[in-house]
């Protein structure tokens, strides 16, 4: 690996010193934890935020937590500082400094961890269940030879967890029985929302959002989604599509909200011709208030709205365009 790790303990030394490594060797069941964060403009992401309380799930008396950033230039090195800040239990922030890990690419990426987990040892390595922590995690635990549990909801002991299925409609229990380490990814489901800015956009992260605007394949044509966006400059809004939207070549992939797409839960989810599609459910359905327009009132979106429209959505958003105000 070319990449330079490094780690800066910033509560206690003694962890580092040789009698608390035999310590740990003699007891290979203590927990320790690493956490995998992304960062995005010199700050870590909300949804690692999510990973961090986890990682408190898992055991707050005697777990050795460790965050693990990857990338280059000063952004990198600011969000260490803010990750070394970030929650009580961080004893120590190990940097990863390449450009071979500027982007989310999996491959390099799961050599790191692979690299990190030989020389710490960690029982357990935590990733938020996004794109990215989506893309390594089995990457990494087929080169760990583990079994990674995915898209944990809630810890009821420190193997045992929480997670959904049948596209979320029920949750069931599981016991991990592997070897170490224990990988999970954490579904963030109602994290609060850090304003956070995009590098290439002033519109926030579709992740992130206070606010989702977001269309299906009733929108019928890429130029007509510009009137989503339209609408998403003046609410402050972020930008998302169904997979049938997606599908159609109507928008790129990283808008894509459902269970093979991104996991919101705003505050405010606006679905435009969006029929409500079980795995489409599966990825906003935590959403605070969710208003659905439709011109087909059995749709199933209509079934999780709080509030509906049964009516053409393009006569609703030309009245939206019209009497919204320009955000300042």
């Amino acid at each position: 690996m070319a990449a330079m790790v490094v780690g800066a303990l910033r509560r206690g030394t003694a962890a580092a010193g040789g009698s608390s490594r035999s310590f740990a060797r003699s007891l290979p069941r203590l927990v320790s934890t690493l956490v995998v964060a992304e960062h995005e403009g010199g700050f870590v992401k909300p949804s690692s935020l999510s990973a961090l309380a986890a990682a408190e799930a898992i055991g707050k008396d005697g777990n050795r937590v460790s965050l693990l950033l990857g990338g280059s230039g000063p952004g990198l090195h600011k969000a260490a500082e803010h990750a070394a800040s970030s929650h009580p239990l961080v004893s120590e922030v190990l940097v990863a400094d390449s450009d071979a890990f500027a982007h989310p690419l999996a491959e390099p990426w799961a050599e790191l961890l692979r690299s990190v987990q030989h020389k710490g040892g960690y029982s357990h390595v935590i990733a938020s269940s996004t794109s990215f922590g989506k893309n390594l995690l089995p990457r990494a635990a087929a080169l760990l030879d583990v079994s990674p549990v995915t898209d944990v909801t809630s810890i009821s002991e420190p193997r045992v967890f929480v997670r959904p299925i049948y596209a979320g409609n029920a949750l069931c229990t599981v016991r991990y029985t592997g070897e170490d380490p224990c990988m999970m990814s954490i579904s963030s489901g109602k994290s609060a929302w850090v304003n956070l800015k995009s590098q290439d956009t002033e519109r926030p992260d579709l992740a992130n959002a206070p606010v989702v605007v977001t269309g299906g394949r009733g929108l019928k044509s890429a130029e007509n989604f510009k009137l989503l966006e339209q609408l998403a400059e003046k609410l402050g809004a972020a930008v998302g599509a169904t997979r049938a939207a997606v599908d159609a070549g109507f928008v790129p992939n990283e808008l894509q909200v459902g269970q093979t797409g991104k996991i919101v839960a705003p505050e405010l989810y606006m679905a435009f011709g969006v029929s409500g599609a079980i795995q489409h459910l599966a990825g906003m359905r935590d959403s605070k208030v969710i208003v659905a327009v439709n011109k087909d009132a059995d749709a199933p979106i209509f079934q999780v709205a709080d509030y509906g429209i049964v009516a053409d959505l393009f006569e609703v958003l030309d009245e939206l365009l019209k009497k919204l105000p320009d955000k300042k």
